[in-house]
């Protein structure tokens, strides 16, 4: 059965990160998505790939897409895609703001071609403000976001290791150009989406990381360190995490670890007491745990309801039971590298499944396929190719 997504077209000129995975996210919905390369490719096509034809960072952030190759520093580069924008429901790109219009790509120039067109730009700091024409990546919207500050616990600031600013913002794009499509399924009308990663990681992060400035005027005085308590505990082989939260969760978990004694600690008979003394809470747990293993405690706590889980290695992930027994990690074989192990797509539906449609393309392999789609003839595409719009 084809994905929820299946007959919409999406045309992506994006590069590196936040715009492909947005993209690879509607193309495992089943959206026919052509992505759109200079001559020299999606500069991650050969980031770490290790004498392979691609890296693993593309081959999973570029799967469930066609390849085209288009120099749109040419006129007949630009006309090409104006006329496969014509046939397009989304076109999605992530040049700093003013780029597209300048190579003539812009908002206007395609949706005279195609007036239900969504335009979809992602950029780092919006089209407005001292930062909007600056370039951007991933530590670098950690560092103004506040994110970098607040890994940081009041002392050294400190990085993820996980470019989180750049997949927040894809996911939120691909959430946002859905939305945009069905609000066009009821008026009609193509619209342009503008997303900043400033502006996903800020929201994202404000709930717990900003409370203290939600209400108006709790924010006097000097800023308290955010809660920086990482809950991992050394057991007698390794690591594991647990939660204590609610009194119940306390309450089980001293049953558990037979430290009877500690319930009637003045300091923990009440919520409020747990999250005011959570240092002391914390490395009474700490001291507990680390006198048996990891599967030891795990099973007497998940007897007692109490939330915890091993702290895995990325080997150890592979053969977790929840893990397999979910079948999150698919292997196939890829055309081009050979057996290839993947994350699958996370959501699940039930009557329009998403899947891997296709593995990720070689530079410019469906060029003549996706031009013969839009009408040209293949002395069209020869000429094109002679005038080195195709690369």
């Amino acid at each position: 059965m084809p994905g929820p997504l299946h007959g919409y077209r999406i045309l992506d000129v994006t590069q590196m990160i936040s715009g492909p995975v947005a993209t690879r996210i509607l193309g495992d919905q089943g959206a026919d998505v052509i992505k759109v390369e200079p001559r020299a490719g999606d500069l991650t096509r050969s980031t770490g790939s290790a004498g392979r034809k691609m890296s693993p960072l593309f081959a999973t952030t570029n799967r469930s897409k066609r390849s085209v190759v288009l120099d749109l520093k040419t006129d007949a580069g630009v006309r090409v895609l104006h006329r496969l924008a014509a046939r397009a429901d989304v076109f999605v790109q992530n040049f700093r703001p003013g780029a597209a219009e300048r190579m003539g790509i812009g908002e206007h120039a395609l949706r005279a071609r195609n007036d239900k067109l969504i335009y979809v730009s992602i950029s780092g700091f919006g089209e407005s403000g001292p930062y909007a024409h600056k370039r951007v990546y991933d530590p670098v919207i950690q560092a103004l976001s506040g994110l970098a500050s607040i890994q940081g616990g009041g002392g050294r600031p400190r990085m993820l290791r996980l470019i989180v600013p750049d997949k927040l913002t894809a996911v939120t794009a691909a959430q946002a150009i859905t939305a945009a499509l069905l609000a066009r399924e009821r008026t009609g009308v193509g619209q342009h989406v503008r997303l900043a990663m400033l502006d996903a990681v800020v929201a994202f992060h404000w709930p717990e990381a900003m409370v203290r400035h939600t209400f108006v005027g709790d924010d006097i005085g000097p800023s308290r360190p955010p809660d920086t308590r990482d809950l991992v505990f050394e057991t007698a082989d390794g690591f594991m995490t647990a939660g204590t939260v609610a009194m119940r969760e306390w309450q089980a978990f001293c049953a558990a670890v037979e430290r009877p004694e500690w319930l009637a600690d003045e300091r923990f008979r009440s919520t409020a007491g747990l999250v005011r003394h959570a240092d002391a809470r914390l490395e009474l747990m700490a001291s507990v745990l680390r006198t048996r293993t990891t599967a030891d405690w795990c099973e007497r706590l998940d007897r007692a309801q109490v939330p915890c889980a091993p702290i895995l290695t990325r080997d150890e992930l592979l053969e977790h039971p929840q893990v397999q027994g979910n079948a999150i990690v698919v292997e196939s074989d890829h055309p081009n590298t050979g057996r290839i192990r993947q994350a699958r797509p996370p959501e699940r539906f039930e009557h329009t499944p998403s899947a891997i449609g296709r593995p990720a393309p070689l530079l410019g392999e469906h060029t003549d396929e996706v031009l013969t789609e839009s009408g040209y003839t293949r002395a069209e595409i020869e000429s094109l190719r002679a005038e080195g719009a195709l690369g």
